[in-house]
Parts: structure tokens; C-alpha cells; sequence
């Protein structure tokens, strides 16, 4: 089955609720791998399983089923000729006891449910080999009783230990060591028993030092008397663990040679596992089986989408009988994608032999695929807009629709120019239609829902809004021709009436008074906070320009005011200057700072004395700018030529800024 479609429609949403109630990894892994079936007889019997599940369940909920977590890995392991622990031999137990409650239980229900049921028959309880594991290993280790050899080699390290521990207590009672040892201790390091000895006594002490403390003032020594003792038990311990071994693997060869039986009941308990799960969900939902049709004819009664649940607003729904493709509009927020949703996502779900939450009544085909265009698909990634996405979905349509599928297509001819929207929305249900395929459509172009009315095989049906209270009913009524609304929802949200009656002209060509709808209740949706936030900013924007322009008109202030001969202070110098050239049109002023002439623009400039102030009335400003010589020569080139008379200006003025 198309797997945008799957993805489209939620189907893994459900997958992921049936899995809460699975107890293994293998009845999840299988809840992974379910797909809608396409054969109406697998179909059929997925859904008598879960049928006969969910009554079961009805009359006793304890199903004896156990999570097999590490069964099968312990079994594959045993036909490698690999030991297995006492804990792996306890799970092959486990299951085995496991199925014997697994077919007791189903021997009691096989009037109620008699194919699940039957599974258990194919279930072994081997009561060879759960014997000679339940004899050998108790509590997760191998127990004396395995074997007379084990049994005497333990009777006998019992009795080697009690006498090391009786001489070790007999040089803790002894005066002679009592000044030598640090504590009245006996402890064992490296399997072996020892006594807390002071260091300064290790060479007085008669033994072998086997450890010492983290601070170095105790040694752990093993006491001389007992060392024969310890070779002894050194050896026992090493028989003890031969024979472990030797009864582990006699335990293995049986759990190998039993392998087969042990995978069909693995199997078999996580088939109940599965069926069960999907039997459990449907009850948390009170969902129910649907009759299967070999027709195209759909029958939703009461439907509701399950991941919405009982908050879910009831859907009856036709198809494929009366009309093959059926138009849905309303407004926005109406419930149209919903009801689309509900539809595909139920036929998925049957298909998958799972009940859905209907009432009795409905049916289901079973379909070859179901198709959908559901969502605007914008990829920045791909580089797709809404429209393109829409294209993408619409030619796979178009390329495996037949009269086996169901097409489901959101918002048709949405995302383009209006014009070409409608007309390329017609053509492909025109396209879609020949080809045989069930349809359910969602539009808001009158001429589409136009187009429905006059073509055979077509239906309208639309989404119910309250336009008093401005709510969506979400429920769908098939027959009806369904209007968006639009206008009125804008004036009940405070829309001013004008806009809205020259939308409604340029829309229709018509002039309409919306007088009286304006006199109803006003629903606002502006948010006070969004207003107050742009008042501030607005406050804000308007401070920061009269702020702006003070500081133009001070600086302008400024210009003005610097003359040839005025004293500034240069900000960037931090020192006074005397202008000698007063601004360009570039706003640089000529200063002479100490005899050197700068260009400074006018902004790092301030008037410090006006030269009204320094300077009598007329007075010649050259003084101050050219030195004595330079203005005798320029006295005298002012009667007549003087050959080789030269008057040199320094070009030694200094940008600044």
C-alpha cells in the first residue's frame, strides 16, 4: 500500500498505541511489520482473530501469556553446541510452564473462540525436559540433587570448611597470636581463608601473605595449619565445577534436541502476544469488527477517528452505492481534513484486521491502495511549494488509481492562482473518476461543488458550522451544498462591515448590505497585548526620531555658526584650533591646530570662542594665517613683478576625522 498514504493518514500513531499493550519484543516487531492485506480472505481472518480475542478477554482478561525476552537467543545458542546458564535453562522452563497454562486456558475458551484457540494445540509441553530442568536447577543455580556425584563432592567441601573455620577460630582464641592479629577476623581473599596480621608481625606469624590493607598496616595471611586443608578444597572445588559444567551441557543437548518444539511454542505465544495486543487496544476504545464487502460500497456509521477518541464528533459516511466520488466543503477549521482522515485511516485499519471504533452497520470494501493528497507538503529542502506538492501526490494518484482504490484528496486546486486552481481541481476528478477509483474530495470553489451537482456518479456534502456561535459541528451532511462562510466569519470576528461588502462586490459582482449580520454579536480575536505591543513600538520609533532630529538640528546649529577665524574644540584631538577654511560641500572645515592645517569634518567640530570675541573690527585675518614674510612678499607682488620672488604654500594639511 502507498506509503505516503500510511504515513499521511497516522497509521503509525496506531501502530504505536497496539504496541503498549504487547508484552514481548516479538509481538512489537510483528506490530511494526503489519501492512494493510489486499486479499479479502486474510483480512477476513485477521479480524476473526482479533473478534474472538476481544471476547476472551470480555469473559476472563488473565491471559497467561509471559514476556519471552531471551528465549529465543537461548535456544539458537543450544543448537550451537554452546552451554547454556542456569538462568537460560530457567526461561526454557518458564516457557514451557508458560504453555501449559497457555493451553489450559485456551481448552476453556474454545466455544467462544475457536481458531484462536486452536493455535495452542500446535504448543509442546515436553515434560521430559521441564522435569529434568525443574530437578537440576534451582533458584537460578544447579542444585545437589543433579547428580549423587555433585551431591558428595559438596557434602564433602561442607566438611573440609568447617574444619579450616575450626583452626582458624582456635588461632583467633590463642593467646599466643592475640598480639599479632589486628581484629578477631576471618575473611578470604582469592577463595582462600585468611587472618588480619599487624605488619610487623608478618615473619612471626606462621603462614603466607596472600593481601595487604590500602594503608599497608595489615597483611592478610593464609595460617600454615590450615593450607593442606585449603589444597583440599582448592580440588574439591575444582571436581564441583567440572560436574556443574558436565550436568549444564547434558541439560543443553536437551534443550538442543527439542529445539524445533521449543520454536513452535515461541512462536505460537508471541502469535497470542500479537493477537491479543491488537484485542486489547480494541477494547480500550470500544471498537468492534465490520462486515467486508467484495462491492466498493463503504457504510461509516457513527465512525470516530481513534486518536481522538470519545471526544471524537461521530461520522456517517457513504460511498461507492448511490455516487463513486463525493465533494466535501465548508469552512476552515470545519472538520473537513478530520473526516478525510477518519475515512482513510479506518480502511486501513480494517484492512490491517483491526476493529474500529463504529457502530454496527458499517462495512468496508477492501481496496487494492488508498491514495491521498492530504496537507500542503511545502519542502524548503526540495525546493517544493504547496502547489508543486500537490502535483507530486496528484500524478501518483493518477498513475495507479483503478476501480479498486480509494482516492482521497485534501483542499484540490489549493495554492495556485484561483482561476487555474478550479479548473485544474475539475480535470482531475474528471481524470481520477474515468478511472474508476472511489473518491472523497475537499474544496472550497463553488465551481467545483457546481460541477458535483451536475455529474453523474457525484455528490456534495459539507461540513456543519454554527454561524452564530461561530463553532465547527464536525459533522458531515452528505447531500447538502456547503458554503465557507468566509465573509460572515470575518464580520462575526470584527471585520469591518465596508471591507467585507466589497469583498463580497468584487467576488460576485454584486453589491450586498451586510447591515443586519453586523448588528449581531461580535466575537473579537484581536489581542489586547498585540495592540499594546505596538502602541510601545510605535512610541518607541516616534522618540528615537525626535530624538534624530534634535541632534540634525544641533549639528546644523553648528555649521552655521563656524566662520572663518572662530576657535573650536576638535573632539577627536581634544584641543582647540582656529578655522582658516570654512566648509565644503563635502562638510569638511580647514582648522589650523599649533601652525598645521587639518581637514576636520564639521560633526567633531564645536564652537568654543566666536571670532568677535578674539579679533578687533576688520582686522585682517592673514596675521594669523600666514607668517611676516609670507605677507610682505604677497605686499610686494601686489605693486610689480620681482623675478625669483616666490611665496611657497605647505600642502600639509591633515585629514582627521
Amino acid at each position: 500500500m502507498n506509503q505516503y498514504s500510511i504515513t499521511v493518514l497516522e497509521f503509525s500513531q496506531i501502530i504505536a498505541e497496539i504496541k503498549t499493550y504487547a508484552l514481548g519484543d516479538q509481538a512489537r516487531k510483528r506490530l511494526d511489520e503489519l501492512e494493510p492485506s489486499v486479499d479479502i480472505d486474510i483480512v477476513k481472518s485477521w479480524m476473526q482473530e482479533t473478534s474472538e480475542a476481544a471476547a476472551m478477554l470480555k469473559i476472563n482478561g488473565s491471559v497467561p501469556l509471559v514476556a519471552m525476552e531471551g528465549m529465543e537467543a537461548a535456544i539458537l545458542k543450544a543448537g550451537k553446541e554452546v552451554t547454556l546458564t542456569p538462568a537460560e535453562l530457567t526461561t526454557c522452563l518458564n516457557l514451557l510452564e508458560a504453555g501449559k497454562r497457555v493451553r489450559k486456558y485456551m481448552d476453556s475458551m474454545i466455544s467462544i473462540a475457536p481458531r484462536v484457540s486452536a493455535y495452542a494445540s500446535s504448543m509442546y509441553e515436553i515434560p521430559e525436559l521441564g522435569e529434568e530442568i525443574r530437578r537440576c536447577i534451582v533458584n537460578d543455580g544447579v542444585d545437589d540433587r543433579a547428580s549423587s556425584e555433585l551431591a558428595r563432592i559438596r557434602k564433602r567441601i561442607m566438611i573440609v570448611e568447617d574444619r579450616i573455620k575450626q583452626k582458624l577460630n582456635d588461632i583467633l582464641r590463642s593467646s599466643n597470636y592475640a598480639i599479632m592479629l589486628q581484629d578477631a577476623l576471618i575473611s578470604t581473599r582469592s577463595g582462600r581463608y585468611v587472618v588480619p596480621v599487624k605488619r610487623q608481625f608478618t615473619k612471626n606469624f606462621p603462614g603466607q601473605v596472600l593481601d595487604m590493607s590500602a594503608t599497608g598496616s595489615t597483611v592478610f595471611m593464609q595460617p600454615a595449619a590450615i593450607t593442606g586443608l585449603q589444597e583440599e578444597i582448592s580440588l574439591l572445588q575444582m571436581e564441583e565445577f567440572n560436574e556443574v559444567y558436565r550436568i549444564l551441557s547434558y541439560l543443553t543437548g536437551l534443550v538442543a534436541d527439542n529445539s524445533r518444539q521449543l520454536h513452535i511454542n515461541i512462536e505460537t505465544m508471541a502469535h497470542y502476544d500479537f493477537v491479543f495486543a491488537k484485542a486489547k487496544y480494541s477494547r480500550s476504545l470500544d471498537m468492534q469488527a465490520v462486515a467486508l464487502s467484495r462491492s466498493n460500497h463503504m457504510v461509516i456509521n457513527q465512525g470516530r477517528h481513534p486518536l481522538l477518541g470519545q471526544s471524537a464528533v461521530p461520522l456517517n459516511f457513504r460511498l461507492g452505492q448511490d455516487y463513486q466520488a463525493l465533494v466535501i466543503t465548508g469552512p476552515n477549521t470545519g472538520g473537513k481534513t478530520v473526516a478525510l482522515k477518519t475515512i482513510g485511516l479506518l480502511a486501513m485499519m480494517v484492512q490491517c484486521g483491526l476493529h474500529v471504533p463504529v457502530k454496527e452497520g458499517s462495512q468496508f470494501p477492501v481496496y487494492s491502495d488508498i491514495l491521498a493528497d492530504i496537507g500542503d507538503g511545502q519542502s524548503i529542502e526540495q525546493s517544493l511549494s504547496t502547489f508543486s506538492s500537490h502535483v507530486k501526490n496528484i500524478l501518483t494518484i493518477i498513475n495507479c488509481c483503478n476501480p479498486r482504490t480509494l482516492v482521497l484528496m485534501d483542499e484540490l486546486g489549493a495554492g495556485t492562482d484561483p482561476a487555474e486552481g478550479r479548473g485544474f481541481a475539475i480535470a482531475v476528478l474528471e481524470e481520477v473518476f474515468c478511472r474508476g477509483a472511489n473518491i472523497v474530495a475537499t474544496t472550497h470553489f463553488g465551481e467545483i461543488k457546481e460541477y458535483a451537482l451536475q455529474t453523474p456518479g457525484f455528490e456534495n456534502g459539507s461540513m456543519a458550522f454554527d454561524i452564530e456561535t461561530l463553532s465547527p459541528q464536525y459533522q458531515l451532511h452528505i447531500g447538502d451544498w456547503g458554503d465557507s462562510n468566509a465573509f460572515l466569519i470575518a464580520l462575526r470576528l470584527g471585520m469591518d462591515r465596508h471591507i467585507i461588502e466589497r469583498a463580497h462586490e468584487v467576488t460576485y459582482g454584486e453589491e450586498r448590505s451586510y447591515a443586519n449580520d453586523s448588528d449581531r454579536h461580535v466575537k473579537s480575536i484581536v489581542n489586547p497585548e498585540d495592540i499594546k505591543s505596538h502602541e510601545q513600538a510605535e512610541r518607541i520609533m516616534e522618540e528615537r526620531q525626535q530624538e534624530k532630529d534634535r541632534r540634525e538640528r544641533s549639528q546644523h546649529y553648528i555649521k552655521k555658526d563656524l566662520k572663518l577665524g572662530d576657535c573650536v574644540y576638535i573632539s577627536t584631538m581634544q584641543r582647540t584650533g582656529i578655522v582658516c577654511e570654512e566648509e565644503n560641500g563635502r562638510g569638511e572645515v580647514v582648522v589650523m591646530v599649533m601652525g598645521k592645517k587639518y581637514v576636520i569634518n564639521h560633526k567633531r567640530l564645536t564652537l568654543h570662542i566666536d571670532r568677535e570675541e578674539l579679533y578687533p573690527e576688520n582686522y585682517d585675518l592673514d596675521i594669523v594665517f600666514e607668517s611676516k614674510e609670507d605677507r610682505k612678499k604677497r605686499k610686494i607682488m601686489s605693486k610689480h613683478h620681482v623675478e625669483g620672488l616666490v611665496i611657497e604654500q605647505e600642502d600639509n594639511m591633515k585629514g582627521r576625522d
